[in-house]
């Protein structure tokens, strides 16, 4: 599954306003940031994210992913340390 699919299910799924996925063989890292997450702990954030892969993550399409999820104020104050300049 290419990345720019994650990113397009993703944002479909949940409305995100920013998803990153960056692929590595069946390895995934997931940047997404939403007002999905406002008030959301961590681990209830990844599974939000978790839930429209786990079709994908069933049939191991997608076998490990990393997750940062981001409210769209979070991720302005944050962006600048994970992405590169």
């Amino acid at each position: 599954m290419q990345s720019s699919q994650v990113e397009a299910l993703l944002k479909d799924e949940l409305g995100l306003e920013e998803v990153i996925v960056k692929v590595e063989g069946t390895h995934y890292q997931v940047i997404a940031v939403g007002d999905c997450f406002d008030g959301l702990t961590p681990v209830k954030k990844q599974q939000l994210v978790y839930k429209p892969l786990m079709e994908q993550i069933s049939d191991g399409t997608i076998h490990a992913v990393t997750i940062r999820a981001f409210t769209p104020e979070q991720w302005q104050r944050e962006r600048k340390f994970i992405l590169p300049q």
